[in-house]
């Protein structure tokens, strides 16, 4: 019967997690989404072997297929530092200009 007493002693408190939010802290919570906006993710489509830019090559010219945000179904051309392949996807922090040649000096 102790038993019984501690079960129900447990079960009946609430966690923090299990109760509904106030309005402040909704509108908080979402500030912080907001805040932590980390850019629009593009698919590529296209990448460019013999445009390599950069002082040492080490930049590749890539298409990509913009996936969400106004510019979605949009291909722009980007210019991408580190190894990458047809199929990977990336973020993009801004999807309205297009990439330039990158040219040595």
């Amino acid at each position: 019967m102790a038993e019984g007493k501690q079960d129900k002693e447990v079960t009946g408190k609430t966690t923090p997690e299990a109760r509904p939010a106030e309005p402040q802290q909704a509108a908080a919570i979402q500030e912080q989404q907001q805040a932590a906006f980390h850019g629009f993710a593009a698919e590529i489509v296209e990448v460019s072997k013999k445009s390599k830019t950069g002082m040492y090559g080490e930049i590749y010219t890539v298409m990509c297929n913009v996936l969400e945000g106004r510019d979605k179904g949009r291909i722009i051309k980007r210019n991408i530092l580190g190894p990458v392949k047809v199929g990977d996807i990336v973020r993009l922090v801004d999807t309205s200009r297009e990439a330039k040649q990158i040219s040595v000096r």
